[in-house]
C-alpha cells in the first residue's frame, strides 16, 4: 500500500512539473492556416521560468492606448491589473494598487460611463484603479458601424484565442504588405480586392479588414528613469519605434493582458511540485525504513 501510494504522489508531482510547463503555451483553437509560414519568436515569458519584459509591457501599453484602442476593447481587464503583483507598473511600496500614482494616472486618462448619483443621467466620469476598461463601442452593431462591417475582436485573451498566440499575433502586425503580383492574378484574370479589405498573408485567406495599424514611429517612445540599486538612479533610452519594435512591445502586453497572474502562478506551481518531489522522498524512504525488515 505504502509503495502504490509513493508511486501514487510521485505521478502527481510530474503531472504538475508538466502542466505548470504546458499550461503557458496552451490556446485555443482560432485564426486559420494559410500559405504564409509564421515564424517563432523567442519570448521571455515562455517556459516553466519565464516572466514579462516589463518595460516592454509598458510600452506595450501605450501602443494599445494610443493605436489600438481606438477599435479594440480590453473586457476581461481592470485597470487595477497594471499594479498589482506582476503587473507592469507594479510597486512593492505601495501593493495596493488603489494606492499606486502610476495606476491611478493612466486609469484617470480614460472616461468610464456611469450614472449621475442625484439626477439618474448617463454621465462619463475619469477613471479609478476599480474600473475595469470600457467598452469602445455602446453595442455591436455600433462597432460594426464604424469598421466596414467588420466586428473588432476584443484583445483580454487575443493571445490565448488564437492559434500560434503572441507568435501569431506579432507576425500578423509586421506582415502587411502590398498585393504582390501572382496574388491579382487568378485564372488568368487580374483580381481587384473588395473595398475595405488589405492584404496580409499572416491572416486565414490573406485578406483582413484591419488596415495596417502601425507605421514607423507612429508614436513616440519616452526614455526612463529607474533605480540603479546602489542609492543613484540611470536612464534606460527608448527602442526606436519601428513597426517591429512596435509589434513585439504590443504583443507583449496583449500576453500579458491575457495571464497577469502568470508569474504568481509558475511560483506557486514550482513550489508545490518541489514540496511534491520532497514528500514523495520521505514518504518513500519511510516505507522502506518499515519495512525494511520484511520480506516481500
Amino acid at each position: 500500500m505504502a509503495n502504490r501510494l509513493t508511486k501514487t504522489l510521485i505521478g502527481a508531482a510530474l503531472i504538475g512539473l508538466s502542466g505548470l510547463s504546458l499550461g503557458t503555451v496552451a490556446m485555443a483553437a482560432g485564426g486559420g492556416k494559410s500559405d504564409h509560414k509564421m515564424e517563432h519568436q523567442d519570448w521571455g515569458f515562455n517556459g516553466m521560468f519565464g516572466t514579462y519584459d516589463r518595460l516592454a509591457v509598458q510600452r506595450g501599453y501605450q501602443v494599445y492606448r494610443e493605436v489600438c484602442a481606438a477599435c479594440h476593447a480590453l473586457e476581461h481587464l481592470s485597470f487595477r491589473h497594471l499594479g498589482e503583483k506582476g503587473g507592469p507598473y507594479y510597486n512593492p511600496k505601495t501593493p495596493n494598487p488603489n494606492d499606486n500614482v502610476e495606476v491611478k494616472a493612466l486609469a484617470n486618462d480614460w472616461l468610464i460611463p456611469d450614472i449621475d448619483g442625484e439626477t439618474g443621467d448617463p454621465i462619463e466620469r475619469p477613471g479609478i484603479p476599480a474600473d475595469k476598461f470600457p467598452d469602445i463601442y455602446p453595442n455591436e452593431p455600433a462597432a460594426r458601424a464604424s469598421n466596414g462591417g467588420a466586428l473588432p475582436p476584443d484583445l483580454s485573451v487575443i493571445t490565448k484565442a488564437r492559434t500560434g498566440g503572441a507568435d501569431y499575433i506579432y507576425d500578423l502586425l509586421v506582415s502587411y504588405k502590398d498585393m504582390p503580383h501572382e496574388y491579382k492574378m487568378k485564372d488568368g484574370v487580374e483580381y481587384e480586392m473588395p473595398i475595405g479589405m488589405n492584404y496580409n498573408p499572416a491572416f486565414e485567406g490573406s485578406e483582413i479588414a484591419m488596415a495596417a495599424p502601425l507605421v514607423d514611429d507612429i508614436i513616440e517612445y519616452a526614455s526612463i528613469t529607474v533605480s540603479d540599486g546602489h542609492g543613484g538612479t540611470e536612464t534606460i533610452e527608448a527602442p526606436a519605434a519601428t513597426v517591429e519594435q512596435l509589434s513585439r512591445d504590443v504583443t507583449e502586453f496583449l500576453a500579458w493582458a491575457g495571464d497577469p497572474k502568470m508569474e504568481v502562478r509558475k511560483k506557486i506551481g514550482f513550489s508545490v511540485f518541489l514540496f511534491l518531489f520532497i514528500f514523495s522522498a520521505l514518504m518513500f524512504a519511510t516505507y522502506k525504513n518499515i519495512w525494511r525488515d520484511v520480506e516481500h
